[in-house]
C-alpha cells in the first residue's frame, strides 16, 4: 500500500503518505488563500520525499471538509483526477475527523470540540469522545458562530483555530490547530483495516462506506459567488 492522503479544507495544504505501517511523508503550506498555487508541488515534494512516482501509489484519500467552497473545492478535484487517471479507488473523510484523530494520537481523551475557521465570523465544528480504543463524533458537523454554539460544548477543550479567533467564546484551546495530511493518511489506514472486505473492487472506486464519508464537499452553507442576475437592460430599440 502506499496511499496518498490530500487536505485543503483548513489554512493548511497538506499531504500525507501512508505505507500501511506509518506515515511515510507530509508536505505542508500554510496559506488560507492559495490552495491551487500549493497543492500539486506539495504532493509532488511527498512523493520525493517517500523516493516514490505517482505510479506507486494504490489509494487515494480527500478531506471533505467542512471548509470554504474554493479551496475545499481544490483538493477534492485534485485527489479524484489523480485517482481517476491512475485508475486508483478514491475515498472521502470529514476534515475535522483528522484533527481530532491527531489530538487523540497525541495522548487526548476525554470530550473534545473541534472548531476551525469557516470565515464570516463563523466556525465549523464537531463534538467528539476520545476513548482508549477509538475516536466517535457524537454530533454531524454544523456551521456557526462561535458564541451562539451550545454552553456545554464551548466548555469543552477546542481543537482547531476557533479558539484563537474566538477566545471568549471558546476558552479551552488544545492542539492540533488543523489537518495534517500524515494524520489523515494514519486515519484513512486505520479506516480502511477496519473495513470489511468488498468482492467486487470496481465498487471501490467511489466508496462512500466501509468507514469512509463519501466525496460530497461538506460545505454546509451556500458559497460566497453567486451567478449575476439577468439584465435588466431593454432591448427595445
Amino acid at each position: 500500500m502506499l496511499l496518498l492522503a490530500i487536505d485543503t479544507s483548513t489554512t493548511a495544504i497538506t499531504v500525507g503518505l501512508h505505507d500501511g505501517s506509518s506515515v511515510v511523508a507530509e508536505s505542508t503550506t500554510l496559506d488560507a488563500r492559495a490552495h491551487a498555487e500549493h497543492l500539486a508541488p506539495n504532493i509532488r515534494a511527498a512523493l520525493a520525499s517517500a523516493g516514490a512516482e505517482p505510479g506507486d501509489v494504490t489509494d487515494v484519500v480527500v478531506g471533505i471538509g467542512p471548509g470554504p467552497f474554493t479551496g475545499l473545492r481544490v483538493g477534492i478535484v485534485t485527489g479524484r483526477t489523480f485517482a481517476f487517471a491512475l485508475g486508483l479507488p478514491v475515498r472521502g473523510l470529514t476534515s475535522l475527523d483528522a484533527i481530532a484523530h491527531e489530538a487523540w494520537l497525541e495522548g487526548r481523551r476525554g470530550d473534545l470540540l473541534v472548531a476551525t475557521d469557516a470565515r464570516r465570523k463563523e466556525v465549523y465544528a464537531a463534538a467528539y469522545v476520545l476513548g482508549d480504543e477509538r475516536v466517535d463524533r457524537v454530533a454531524e458537523p454544523v456551521v456557526s458562530r462561535a458564541a451562539d454554539l451550545p454552553a456545554e460544548l464551548r466548555a469543552l477543550p477546542t481543537a482547531g483555530r476557533g479558539p484563537s479567533l474566538y477566545a471568549d467564546a471558546l476558552p479551552g484551546a488544545v492542539a492540533p490547530l488543523d489537518v495534517s495530511g500524515g494524520v489523515l493518511a494514519d486515519l484513512a489506514a486505520c479506516r480502511l483495516h477496519e473495513s470489511p472486505p468488498v468482492p467486487d473492487a470496481e465498487l471501490q472506486r467511489v466508496d462512500p462506506g466501509h468507514g469512509f464519508d463519501g466525496l460530497e464537499p461538506l460545505y454546509l452553507r451556500r458559497p460566497d459567488a453567486a451567478p449575476a442576475p439577468p439584465s435588466k437592460k431593454s432591448t427595445l430599440g
